[in-house]
């Protein structure tokens, strides 16, 4: 009995959600209801720039609830729905008012190509005049884009396509007169518009013996103001001085596609000297390694002799013979301690007499 009210209750929803469709397409039929979709692209698009989905749904009468939309999943292409209300207007066709919802979807390409963002399920309320509330599912058309590939990156292995792009690092101490067993904190700032921040650049820790490095887990954060995003990621890394000297941690270069101007530019992260002082314990960290590695065979070398000597007396027991040599003096030895301990006097004051004690 319930499974037949389960299927009756999902028959009868299907056929709500078609009569709603075919009320929805018959607003659209009757020139009550538009949806309509387009690619914003200018000029050159490349992998990583971002580029903006528009959607757009109006309505001769009103709007009578929210839309949602289903994002679909498109091989290569990251599809982000960044902005929580779409953009509301008005506008007269045909000498009357519509009203009209523009949505903006956040699109970014991961390779060179053609793509085909196909057709988008918006779930609408409008108001349908007699028929009251109409509430149903309406599909955009599919768009169709090209994302080129320049020369100047193709031999490039990762960069940043944004309008802006920078890189800048601080130290939260002097990093010249350091001794050993102080640390540092290095704080590397990645930041950039038109991105999401899972796109900057991630930067790895150097690995220099005598400055040990441990990382952070990076601070991700993407903003959102007034249709312009904005992206950062901060990179925390701690510096722990372990032995006396001078270490740089080199230059890194950063590649940066400027998508105003259309050219690959590089962004640098400068180099930094640090310093660590301590001579007398510099000569002896020289030395730790060599003593170290001398004591090591010479322990190995006593062990080694140690398991040997231990083998041999279990293999030949030398033992065995200076027991057998010393088995006379004792049987001797033993046989004198038996005589001592026998009385001086015999029991019997006359032993071979008769007469009683």
């Amino acid at each position: 009995m319930k499974l037949l009210l389960t299927v009756v209750c999902m028959t009868l929803a299907m056929a709500a959600t078609s009569n709603a469709e075919d009320d929805l397409n018959a607003l659209v039929d009757a020139g009550q209801l538009s949806v309509d979709s387009k690619v914003n692209v200018s000029g050159l698009l490349v992998p990583g720039q971002r580029t903006e989905l528009v959607l757009e749904v109006a309505t001769s009468n009103w709007f009578t609830g929210g839309t949602r939309i289903r994002i679909p999943e498109v091989p290569g292409l990251v599809i982000l729905q960044t902005e929580q209300f779409a953009a509301n207007a008005s506008e007269t066709r045909d000498g009357q008012p519509w009203v009209i919802q523009r949505w903006t979807l956040d699109m970014y390409p991961q390779r060179e190509g053609d793509f085909n963002v196909p057709a988008i399920a918006l779930s609408v309320s409008v108001n349908g005049g007699a028929q009251g509330e109409i509430s149903g599912e309406i599909l955009s058309p599919s768009v169709d884009f090209t994302v080129q590939m320049p020369a100047a990156l193709e031999q490039a292995g990762f960069w940043v396509a944004s309008p802006s792009f920078r890189v800048t690092q601080s130290v939260d101490r002097e990093t010249n007169s350091l001794q050993p067993g102080d640390a540092f904190e290095r704080r590397i700032v990645f930041e950039a518009t038109e991105v999401q921040a899972m796109m900057l650049p991630t930067f790895a820790a150097e690995r220099l013996p005598g400055l040990a490095a441990y990382p952070a887990p990076p601070e991700l954060d993407t903003s959102n103001n007034r249709g312009q995003s904005r992206a950062r990621r901060i990179e925390t890394i701690s510096y722990v001085a372990e032995a006396p000297g001078t270490y740089v941690l080199p230059a890194t270069d950063f590649f940066w596609w400027n998508t105003d101007r259309e050219t690959l530019e590089v962004v640098s992260l400068e180099a930094m000297t640090i310093g660590v002082q301590g001579s007398q314990m510099a000569g002896q960290s020289k030395t730790a390694e060599p003593l170290n590695r001398e004591r090591l065979i010479t322990g190995t070398a006593a062990a080694l002799l140690m398991v040997l000597t231990v083998w041999l007396l279990l293999r030949y027991r030398p033992w065995r013979t200076a027991c057998r040599k010393l088995e006379t003096p004792v049987d001797t030895l033993r046989q004198g301690l038996r005589t001592l301990r026998q009385p001086a006097l015999p029991k019997r004051l006359n032993p071979d007499s008769n007469a009683a004690d």
